[in-house]
């Protein structure tokens, strides 16, 4: 059993008062007191390209940010992004970033909060300057930090450096589709398509968003999105397009790092 009372000041000593009629603490027993613990205020995050957001996942990022401060020290920032923040609740787990130049066991806080909150979170533990690197030489971070949502003001006002032998190592994964097509479900092959396609944008020095990345792929595929995480696809007319893309991000790519290594 537990109550909650205040303590009052009294003439002689001062009393904590509870109810006559109560289910326990019986007149005799020893009580143990202590002060109830008062939940620190958690400033409001900052949004970035995040038009609104339900009221119920801004609950959950302002429960993981209290359970990250009362079991992480000394870190920089947390940073949501992923598909979380997408419209809908069509999302397994909470994607976050939490910059710290300490390194410390993060199993424990996902537990926790799986626990509390009965959703999982992937933390990416990063530093400053592999966040900072991330940005300035891999589109997939541009891409995922373009819509986002931090504890923390964040500014990173980093040039783009292209590195063609990261990227031609990122395609790789993209060939995935190509060899495993029929065991593949939709979301999954919506994933490689988009990678492949902000890896291409990036190439061509193009802006990158979730939402500027959706809409190429629906120009090249001719095919929305949508229909792409349902699996609902040719197989032959996709695979056709998917290739025709492949090669021309590759050949981009080779002939980039032909160039630079005269």
């Amino acid at each position: 059993m537990e109550i909650i009372s205040r303590v009052s000041k009294g003439s002689k000593m001062d009393q904590v008062y509870i109810p006559k009629h109560r289910s326990g603490f019986s007149i005799g027993s020893y009580v143990v007191l202590k002060p109830l613990e008062k939940e620190s205020a958690v400033e409001k995050p900052y949004f970035y390209n995040i038009g609104c957001i339900e009221p119920v996942k801004l609950h959950i990022i302002t429960e993981i940010i209290k359970i990250i401060d009362k079991n992480y020290q000394n870190y920089e920032n947390i940073i949501f992004a992923g598909s979380f923040l997408e419209r809908g609740f069509n999302f397994n787990d909470v994607d976050l970033l939490l910059v710290s130049n300490t390194k410390q066991d993060v199993k424990y806080i996902k537990n926790i909060i799986e626990k509390n909150i009965g959703i999982k979170a992937h933390i990416i533990l990063i530093d400053i300057k592999s966040l900072l690197e991330g940005l300035a030489t891999d589109p997939l971070y541009q891409m995922m930090l373009s819509k986002c949502i931090s504890k923390k003001r964040f500014i990173f006002n980093v040039k783009r450096k292209v590195l063609y032998k990261i990227l031609d190592l990122q395609l790789l994964k993209s060939k995935i589709l190509i060899n495993n097509f029929d065991i593949l479900n939709g979301v999954e092959k919506y994933y490689l398509t988009r990678n492949i396609i902000a890896l291409y944008l990036y190439i061509l020095n193009k802006k990158l968003s979730k939402e500027i990345v959706d809409k190429e792929i629906k120009k090249i595929f001719e095919i929305s999105v949508k229909l792409i995480k349902q699996n609902m696809l040719n197989k032959k007319s996709f695979l056709n397009k998917y290739k025709k893309i492949y090669k021309k991000t590759f050949d981009k790519i080779m002939d980039s790092i032909q160039s630079d290594s005269k």
